[in-house]
């Protein structure tokens, strides 16, 4: 059985773009299950007022799903425990470095300037070589040791891309040291991060395809990672085209006239929704 999910977080307004890929995710679910996940980590954006807006609005487009709904805040100890396991095999290490830090470091002459990767900046390295024994650390950055992760991993990294030219995937870890380095996986006052609390929960809902915009597909291969890690399955991953405005900017919650709740407002019924994403 298929199972797709919708993973929003409540922290803004759902637009055009979380229309599409919910309906793309429930469409995909083809009679299996599909189901819906709040993200809520950042718990200093996240309110309950957008996430009544979320099951409104998604109820409104005709989307159903099993209850009770996953909520990353609640799941805090499934991701402390695979930090501890991290920590345990000397994978992570505590990184006291701000952005200012990490920009000045990556300006410095021997690395030639800030680079990007899918968790940001890619980081030079500054802390790494910090003592890593006692306990994991409560409350501090963390980050993960990705030449020393590489290392517990024999042979490629492969998914399955049911997406946009879909067929095998297949990346040396390798290349991950110069594309994303060392990712962080447990930010202050959150406890994870979004790649780590994004494969663990996958895992634990039983997702088989992971349905999410194209702007996500450059982490597939530090996700693919973290499931090798962890002992993980790894799913299909579904990487749909982004909704975006009449200048070609993709939409963001800061995008308010574009709110489906703004539509709802107007008179706009789903199928006009539908029709607004190229759905219909």
């Amino acid at each position: 059985m298929r199972v797709t999910r919708f993973a929003p977080s409540p922290t803004g307004p759902l637009h055009l773009g979380h229309a599409f890929s919910a309906l793309t995710a429930q469409a995909r679910a083809d009679g299996g299950r599909f189901l819906l996940r709040i993200e809520d980590i950042d718990r200093q954006r996240s309110k309950p007022e957008w996430e009544r807006r979320i099951y409104d609005d998604l109820r409104w487009l005709g989307l159903d799903w099993p209850e009770p709904v996953m909520r990353q805040s609640e799941r805090l100890p499934a991701y402390r425990a695979a930090l501890d396991r991290l920590w345990a095999a000397g994978l992570l290490y505590p990184c006291h470095c701000n952005r200012r830090d990490i920009l000045e470091a990556a300006n410095s002459p021997q690395e030639g300037g800030p680079r990007f990767g899918p968790d940001g900046m890619i980081y030079p390295g500054t802390c790494r070589g910090r003592a890593r024994g006692g306990p994991l650390p409560a409350d501090l950055p963390l980050r993960l040791d990705l030449a020393k992760a590489i290392e517990q991993i024999d042979g490629p990294l492969r998914w399955n891309e049911t997406g946009e030219a879909p067929g095998p995937r297949e990346i040396a870890p390798e290349t991950l040291i110069d594309s994303v380095g060392d990712p962080v996986l447990a930010r202050r006052e959150m406890g994870t991060s979004y790649h780590l609390a994004v494969v663990i929960d996958d895992a634990a809902q039983g997702v088989t395809e992971a349905v999410r915009g194209r702007d996500l597909q450059e982490a597939t291969p530090l996700h693919v990672l973290l499931q090798r890690l962890l002992g993980l399955p790894v799913p299909d991953y579904h990487h749909h085209r982004l909704i975006r405005d009449e200048t070609g900017r993709r939409l963001a919650k800061r995008d308010d006239a574009r709110a489906i709740g703004l539509y709802r407002a107007d008179g706009a019924t789903p199928a006009d929704i539908r029709r607004m994403v190229g759905l219909t």
